[in-house]
């Protein structure tokens, strides 16, 4: 039996695109175009094909690379996205718009057709229509951004151009420089490679376009609904069972997606009406599966896009990405599934009926072949294959995998149309990468990244705790305006080099610092774009429904610090034993947090048991050995004295 099968998948498909509506403009397309539809999946197809090809025969140079990448991807956007999000504005591409979109295409393409005259340019001067080209150019990119994306990122991207402008008249010693002129940036950040080509873009260009595109196929294959199927199999009979089963699929679901305002609506659509008949209240419902769906861009094999970035930056490969993720990701699913738990102990939630449940044998005979693109993918990163090569057998093994039964197998039409969504899912990143390169070069042409580093050493004084602080803030602020690919690009450009130069950190643990609190901004209100989903579709109080999700996924607050200051969590200079030690108390430790959230342990907890469970649990993450053992001894007293505790005792009575 399939848990699938009362719902109409296409009706939750609709479901799905008016839930995401309102909190995400990645959905904001035109839904007609038209006579232009044409043009887009002709677009679509050929960006798709040329990854495809590129992937498998090797790219071209890396400026050629990038600007057939955007210059497609633009004229995309501009067909596809209007400029406002008014209705009439949607059902039609009006002119002007295709305009834009061919003039977007060329002003990234002139890169091709006068690449051996812009090379020249660097030495003997960049001429009037090679200036005129890189402002318009850069233009181009906000306003797609602006479309694609939103605006906070456009601001802050047109603030670095302001400060390169006019740096010179700020007045603090700290951030001022001798300023530039409109010739000088205009090129710097159009035709070289530390501008809008730069780093993240090239990195989209030879990765992230293509584990996107595999997550596209997978979806298609089916294996989301497969995914819940089996998380609702292997947990739905325990206590709070519909609330550990979104926690399951939602991680399961959020490896492949990417994207956790998306995939909070494509697996709440289904997981959060479940919880509710199971008796979650409304807004924890919500939060269950938005804190989930966020952790999906933490969780390898794929994660979010910025890994990808990541692997650049640290200047290792993406196998060493993957494990030094992965006890953090496991560690941040296991502190939700354990804060289900007390909440379901804790208002008597019990488990689905056996009837209700999918069977575990039939799921793995009938369908466990599902799984092979995931494992395919996996065992080459393992064996050593660069992350193109992985990607690319992935895809083979999905388009596989969906050709074995009828119900999966796409027609011709049906594969075109999967092609042209690989193209137009990448497009959101792809400007949003663009913008945040316009960022991190004006940084790196003005030298803001060690102004920046000084200022959070100067106001830190030296102390590392202070340090992590202002930058979990800057990054969580961050994040509530611009794309976690974003947000990444822009703190490890700035506060990163602060943390690993002056405190001399592990350079692999301070960029997952920065990749997860910009990621977590997602469900931290006021701006919890994800929390707002969730409650969205369970009709409930979205601030509510924000703060439960940061009660329920404290861990996330708590486990970069942790192997900050215990970095054998990333497996830096990791020892069996000390691992071992290591991963017991932090999994103690998140215990104790999420219980003193939550209110329960194995009774509900009065106030003062929570301040201690609290502090327990923070003492047992700590490396060391003292106030590990500290916190252990805490947290077994509270269970001794719950223990003891009739199990209906009347705690207001008990408080006073």
């Amino acid at each position: 039996m399939s848990l699938a099968r009362p719902w109409n998948r296409d009706k939750k498909k609709a479901d799905d695109t008016v839930a995401l509506e309102g909190y995400s403009r990645e959905t904001d397309t035109r839904p007609y175009l038209g006579k232009w539809a044409w043009l887009v999946t002709l677009m679509g197809v050929t960006l798709t094909c040329f990854h495809l090809y590129t992937g498998y025969f090797g790219t071209l140079p890396s400026q050629l690379q990038g600007a057939v990448h955007l210059g497609l991807a633009l004229g995309m956007i501009f067909i596809l996205y209007p400029a406002t999000r008014g209705k009439g504005n949607r059902t039609q591409v009006p002119i002007y718009d295709v305009i834009l979109a061919f003039a977007a295409t060329f002003t990234a393409y002139y890169k091709i057709l006068f690449y051996e005259e812009v090379l020249r340019a660097r030495v003997t001067g960049y001429s009037t229509l090679d200036l005129t080209t890189a402002v318009l150019g850069v233009l181009f990119v906000l306003e797609a951004t602006r479309r694609t994306v939103g605006v906070p990122i456009v601001i802050m991207a047109g603030l670095a151009i302001g400060y390169a402008l006019f740096g010179n008249f700020i007045p603090t010693q700290l951030l001022s420089h001798s300023g530039f002129a409109l010739s000088e940036i205009s090129p710097y950040l159009w035709f070289r490679e530390s501008g809008v080509f730069g780093t993240p873009l090239q990195i989209s260009a030879r990765f992230i376009f293509l584990f996107l595109f595999f997550g596209v196929v997978l979806m298609h294959t089916g294996v989301g609904q497969y995914f819940n199927d089996l998380a609702f199999a292997i947990t739905g009979r325990f206590t709070g069972g519909a609330g550990k089963a979104a926690v399951v699929a939602s991680c399961l679901q959020g490896m492949i997606s990417g994207s956790s305002i998306g995939n909070t609506v494509a697996s709440g659509s289904f997981t959060i009406p479940m919880m509710k008949n199971a008796r979650f209240r409304p807004e924890v419902a919500g939060a269950v599966e938005a804190s989930a769906s966020t952790g999906g861009q933490i969780m390898p094999p794929l994660m979010g896009a910025a890994a990808f970035i990541m692997v650049e930056y640290v200047g290792v490969s993406y196998r060493e990405i993957m494990i030094s993720a992965l006890i953090p990701a496991l560690l941040y699913f296991v502190g939700i599934f354990i804060g289900v738990h007390f909440e379901a102990k804790r208002h008597h939630i019990l488990g689905l009926p056996k009837e209700q449940l999918p069977s575990k044998r039939r799921l793995m005979l009938e369908k466990g072949y599902m799984l092979l693109p995931l494992f395919a993918i996996v065992s080459t990163i393992m064996l050593g294959f660069t992350a193109q090569r992985a990607a690319l057998l992935g895809i083979a093994c999905a388009f596989a995998v969906s050709l074995i039964r009828k119900d999966t197998r796409p027609s011709l039409i049906g594969l075109l149309k999967i092609v042209e969504q690989g193209a137009r899912v990448a497009l959101p990143v792809i400007a949003a990468v663009a913008s945040a390169g316009i960022i991190a070069g004006v940084v790196g042409m003005t030298g803001l990244g060690s102004k920046f580093a000084a200022g959070i050493i100067s106001l830190a004084d030296g102390v590392l705790i202070l340090a992590l602080l202002f930058t979990m803030l800057a990054c969580i602020v961050l994040g509530m305006g611009l794309p976690t690919t974003a947000n990444y690009v822009v703190t490890a450009t700035i506060a990163a080099p602060a943390l690993i130069n002056e405190f001399g950190l592990a350079p692999i643990a301070v960029h997952l610092f920065v990749f997860y609190f910009g990621i977590i901004a997602d469900i931290t209100p006021p701006v919890c774009l994800a929390a707002f989903a969730g409650a969205g579709i369970a009709g409930a109080n979205p601030m509510k429904t924000g703060f439960t999700a940061v009660k329920l996924a404290i861990g996330a607050f708590i486990i970069p610090y942790a192997f900050i200051y215990n970095p054998m969590l990333v497996m830096v200079d990791a020892t069996v034993p000390g691992l071992l030690a290591t991963v017991l108390f932090a999994l103690l430790g998140i215990m104790g947090v999420s219980s003193a959230m939550i209110g329960h342990l194995i009774r509900d907890s009065l106030p003062w048991e929570r301040l201690v469970l609290l502090a327990a649990g923070l003492a047992m993450v700590v490396p060391e050995l003292v106030t590990s053992g500290i916190g252990l001894l805490a947290m077994a007293a509270v269970v001794w004295i719950q223990s003891r505790r009739p199990a209906h005792a009347n705690l207001e009575s008990l408080a006073s």
